[in-house]
């Protein structure tokens, strides 16, 4: 991780000058601030082995925080949010916590939600501007989806930094995954290589938790807990009926987290499959052979795929796209029912088999409490970041620290689940599938 090529440099619109509202505020306790400077960072790996001895060439992230000196007058300032690409627990929570950090701790009184993700920028969409404000944000965090709405797709980014500086926007929050930090990174590009003096900062949403140099993004956490539910029903329909079998498909395009921590949180599953493991169905040593030898043994079997697991069985299809350029995945789920369906009958061997697939409802959903708290952290982390003149950065949870990350970093990159590593090495013990696929 020490050698990764990777800049953690934070750019900035310029100095700060301003004392923060904070510092009036008594911000102070027993003596002690909890201002941070730009001198605290946090070690991008913590194995001490892997660290270098000279102290200036570890590399680290910027430490996210208040910062004592601010860049924006907050009686000038106006802020922008927008929410983009797929729901998920939490985005009203960020909304919410960014609006109320922004009115009751930096006073700044303009704050303008972008309806509808990118597309709010756009004239010929038509989407009005909304007005944020604490009475308008009381209570969204009880709700699921987002109050502003969202959408995908690539809207030009000249037209949405022209936007900006009708609007008279200084700060802009970009809340989304990995494409919404591609845009981000291309508006603060352009932001920059036109001189304006606009902030631009990301908070990193995925239900997939694949972000790359973010330990741990927001409404994962929600996610492992409705995925659970799908678990234990699964497992009790499964177990209800003699060659009971569970099949559910949780998200996961391109990493299994999900599936994997979900797995474990509710110890019923006998197979997880996941995007960085290949799949074998036939032969001895295949998934079906696997799953026939569980169902003689236990009369019963549950199975988590991730959504993006067994592609390598769509070779032939032809590759299409959506909105926002991600590769639409062929339904792994319904392949595998297909599958396993047409296994059994193959064998006269009679099943009982039911498919659940809880995407949408888990994406809909308001966070948990663990996520609700996490949300507020992370959003007034980014107004801390904003306020100070912090630019073209994300706020991220690593090595139990919020940091501040490059997008340049970040963007266009993705983090994976280590099929060596302790997660899935305990997935593998807590399932018993290596023993069942062993022949």
């Amino acid at each position: 991780m020490n050698s990764m090529n990777i800049n953690t440099t934070i750019p900035v619109l310029g100095p700060a000058r301003i004392e923060s509202p904070l510092v009036s505020q008594g911000v102070a306790c027993d003596g002690k601030t909890r201002f941070m400077k730009d001198e605290y960072r946090i070690s991008v790996d913590v194995r001490v082995d892997r660290l270098s001895g000279q102290q200036e060439e570890i590399l680290s992230f910027e430490q996210a925080g208040p910062r004592e000196k601010i860049y924006f007058d907050p009686s000038k300032l106006k802020c922008a949010v927008a929410t983009c690409g797929g729901l998920c627990p939490g985005l009203n929570d960020i909304i919410r916590s960014i609006v109320l950090e922004l009115f009751h701790v930096y006073g700044v009184k303009n704050v303008y939600g972008i309806r509808y993700g990118l597309q709010g920028f756009i004239p010929q969409y038509g989407h009005d501007l909304v007005e944020l404000n604490p009475s308008r944000v009381s209570g969204i965090q009880n709700t699921g989806g987002s109050m502003l709405g969202s959408s995908r797709g690539g809207q030009d980014i000249g037209e949405i930094v022209d936007c900006l500086e009708r609007i008279g926007v200084g700060l802009l929050f970009m809340v989304g995954g990995d494409g919404t930090l591609m845009a981000s990174k291309a508006i603060g590009d352009e932001v920059l290589k036109r001189g304006l003096k606009i902030s631009v900062v990301g908070i990193p949403k995925t239900i997939d938790n694949d972000i790359f140099l973010v330990s741990r993004s927001f409404g994962f956490d929600s996610a492992v807990d409705v995925a659970t539910l799908a678990i234990k029903g699964a497992h009790n329909e499964a177990e209800a009926y003699p060659n009971g079998i569970g099949l559910i498909k949780l998200m996961g395009r391109h990493s299994g987290f999900l599936a994997a921590t979900a797995a474990l949180a509710q110890p019923d599953a006998n197979f997880v499959l996941i995007p960085e493991e290949e799949i074998m169905l036939h032969g001895e040593n295949g998934f079906l052979a696997a799953l026939e030898r569980r169902l003689a043994l236990r009369k019963h079997a549950v199975i988590i795929v991730a959504e993006g697991a067994g592609q390598n069985f769509f070779q032939d299809k032809d590759i299409e796209h959506d909105a926002s350029g991600n590769v639409k995945l062929q339904d792994i789920g319904l392949f595998l029912k297909a599958e396993i369906d047409t296994y059994f009958r193959s064998k006269d061997i009679p099943i009982s088999l039911k498919y659940i697939d809880p995407s949408y409802i888990i994406r809909s959903l308001p966070a948990n409490a663990n996520d609700s708290v996490f949300c507020g952290l992370l959003a007034r982390d980014a107004v801390h970041a904003g306020m100070a003149g912090k630019t073209n950065l994300l706020i991220s949870f690593w090595n139990n620290n919020y940091v501040h990350v490059p997008m340049d970093a970040s963007a266009g990159r993705r983090k994976k689940l280590d099929p060596s590593g302790r997660l899935w090495q305990s997935v593998l013990e807590s399932t018993g599938q290596n023993s069942l696929f062993s022949g």
